[in-house]
């Protein structure tokens, strides 16, 4: 099976690829359109400035080639929020394969929300073997709200889309390369979608 990870230059790419190591997968670091296109899985990973991030795959073309992929793409923090249709981050237009916008966390809320929370209402493959309750740790400052592309969702002064899915693209806000055997059993789901 082959695994591409795009490079955008947007962070958390090492223990991603330590991830899918232990799970006896190699995660191929690529900005190359051809090798997206013909991997067998697309991880589109993210950590950092939403506005920034777009201006790198507009530079390299990846903002016209991630929502014409056909095989199944997992964003994954930023790359789930780069997803969606805008972000207040910037004020950035996003790739718009989600159709919802990503919002600031109220300012009552201590900002980011960094550690363990639980995920509820699961509903995709994603979660096979899986049951709500479960905990995934985030680090953002940014949500993407509830809207019927929502596969789960998680409650920090507000319930929001801690997943989505739209046909082949996945998006999880949290780090299932972070969050022990939980994350692991997400990544395994995804690769054997």
């Amino acid at each position: 099976m082959k695994v591409v990870l795009i490079d955008y230059g947007a962070g958390n790419i090492k223990s991603l690829q330590f991830a899918l190591e232990r799970l006896g997968v190699e995660g191929v670091l690529s900005s190359n359109p051809e090798e997206i296109k013909q991997a067998d899985k697309v991880i589109f990973p993210g950590v950092g400035e939403a506005s920034s991030a777009m201006q790198k795959l507009k530079e390299s073309g990846l903002d016209i080639i991630i929502p014409n992929l056909k095989n199944p793409v997992l964003g994954i923090c930023l790359g789930m929020q780069l997803m969606c249709s805008k972000t207040e981050e910037g004020s950035t237009q996003g790739l718009n394969i989600f159709d919802v916008s990503v919002k600031r966390f109220n300012s009552d809320l201590k900002v980011p929300q960094m550690g363990w929370n639980t995920l509820e209402e699961l509903n995709s493959p994603l979660f096979n073997n899986l049951d709500s309750g479960i905990y995934m740790y985030s680090v953002h400052s940014f949500y993407a709200a509830l809207c019927k592309h929502t596969i789960a969702q998680t409650n920090y002064g507000i319930a929001y889309s801690s997943a989505l899915q739209k046909d082949n693209f996945y998006g999880v806000q949290f780090h299932p390369e972070k969050s022990s055997k939980a994350g692991s059993k997400i990544l395994t789901n995804f690769l054997e979608l």
